[in-house]
């Protein structure tokens, strides 16, 4: 079994699209879910937001992918702080629940690093939702501290 990563192409937009509305629909039930979900991902249908990232040189794409099977995915932007530096931004990570923790995360948060030097990052921001102990304990092998909080008051009733 090979695990590595790629970059993905136009032609990957379907399972790209299959991913992230996974990814989504793992999320939304879990505390913060559902804001994030309204708030902070692509929303559906994702084939137009995903296609966006293809033509802006400040984003990246890359597969997770197992003996040249497409497992997971990544997208990485780089953001301008107001000092002038450059701040990588995760904003999707996501492995199949069948190919977590045999290194897919892994190759894939070590593209993103290496993406995120040669734009000389100063440093790399993620999002893990309150109570997702697994995606915390992911980025902390990876040298990823706890930056931010949000707090939230829902008024739904």
């Amino acid at each position: 079994m090979t695990e590595g990563v790629r970059l993905a192409t136009l032609a990957d937009l379907e399972i790209l699209e299959r991913f992230t509305a996974e990814a989504v629909a793992e999320q939304a039930d879990n505390r913060g879910g559902m804001i994030w979900a309204k708030r902070e991902t692509r929303n559906p249908p994702y084939r137009a937001s995903l296609e966006a990232v293809f033509h802006n040189p400040d984003q990246n794409i890359v597969l997770g992918v197992i003996n040249d099977v497409p497992v997971g995915y990544a997208v990485t932007s780089v953001e301008l702080l107001r000092t002038g530096d450059v701040l990588g931004i995760v904003s999707d990570l996501w492995v199949e629940p069948e190919a977590r923790e045999v290194g897919v995360g892994e190759a894939l948060i070590n593209a993103i690093i290496e993406w995120c030097k040669e734009r000389n990052c100063v440093g790399i921001d993620s999002l893990a939702l309150p109570g997702n102990r697994a995606t915390k304990n992911f980025f902390e092998t990876f040298g990823f501290k706890a930056r931010l909080l949000t707090v939230h008051h829902s008024l739904d009733t």
